[in-house]
């Protein structure tokens, strides 16, 4: 078993680590721990823009398609382990087969490279591959990478991202209320980035895994919609922000508005709607897959601020 409060970076022997989608909200964090531990960085997205500081840090920046294969090998060759995950694509005309060929992207490069340690961002509810949206994709990825021969891959299981909440800052200040397509009382783990990207910055160091392993990654405690909408409602002075279940056709109206594909629409509300049948509440809760940060620290530090701007 792991144990979140002792995965460290530090006093560990340098390593050549590859880290992809380096400017989401996860890989952007695992960059700056990996680099300030000291290891060599390699850094891979596909708009290099925000990586800039990262190359004044002693990172190398390489901008690539996630389905590009000849950069990704390239990326691979000599590395000591990457972090890789199934980035959205909002304007997939068909979500499964996107994931599909980036999963065989990536499986690819990891051959031709010779790769030995893969740490992959994965997601509660990729014990199931239908019924999950999104998840599904995430689901697959995970057997297929758990196929590869001589190659030692952890799964990061996280829960929903507390940072999904910024999503909804514009409703918020909008219509003065918060809301998805979930139901408002039924709860889930749910977890900061930052710790995310802690655990998994950690295995990348150490190559504490052999084999295929899962590790899931769930907050501190599990949280209803309505509870964190009301957290993130005293942290902003709305102490009375309520959070509403929002009709299925009215979000794909609005997912539709915003440039997204009818299937990838689809697949964000099954994910959803679907919640609520348990599939996030899956993987036992225990001190290996408890972190620390909070919804208040969440709702203070992160949401706040990014309100107030």
């Amino acid at each position: 078993m792991y144990h979140t409060k002792q995965i460290q970076t530090t006093n560990t022997m340098k390593k050549n680590i590859v880290v992809l989608g380096a400017t989401g909200t996860v890989g952007s964090k695992i960059a700056q721990i990996l680099i300030n531990d000291g290891h060599q960085v390699t850094l891979v997205a596909r708009h290099t823009e925000k990586l800039e500081k990262y190359r004044d840090q002693g990172a190398k920046i390489i901008a690539a398609e996630i389905t590009d294969a000849g950069q990704l090998t390239e990326a691979f060759t000599g590395a000591d382990s990457a972090f890789v995950l199934l980035p959205d694509n909002v304007t997939a005309e068909n979500t499964r087969a996107y994931q599909r060929q980036v999963t065989g992207t990536l499986i690819g490069a990891i051959r031709r490279s010779g790769i030995s340690y893969i740490v992959n961002m994965s997601s509660l509810g990729s014990h199931m591959h239908e019924g999950n949206g999104i998840m599904a994709g995430t689901g697959e990825q995970e057997v297929r990478l758990n196929q590869l021969e001589g190659v030692n891959v952890l799964h990061i299981r996280s829960a929903y991202f507390m940072e999904n909440f910024l999503r909804t800052i514009g409703l918020v200040k909008q219509a003065g209320i918060n809301g998805t397509v979930a139901a408002a009382n039924h709860a889930i783990p749910m977890v900061a980035t930052r710790d995310v990207a802690q655990v998994a910055a950690g295995h990348l160091a150490s190559l504490d895994f052999s084999g295929k392993r899962v590790h899931a990654v769930m907050g501190p405690r599990d949280y209803t919609y309505a509870e964190l909408t009301s957290i993130v409602g005293n942290a902003i002075g709305k102490p009375d922000l309520a959070y509403v279940q929002l009709p299925v056709e009215k979000v794909r109206e609005v997912f539709l508005g915003n440039g997204f594909s009818p299937d990838f629409a689809n697949n964000l509300i099954e994910m959803g709607t679907a919640i609520s049948s348990g599939y996030m509440n899956y993987e036992k809760r225990d001190e290996s897959t408890t972190t620390t940060t909070t919804a208040e620290e969440f709702a203070s530090k992160v949401y706040a601020p990014a309100f107030q701007r």
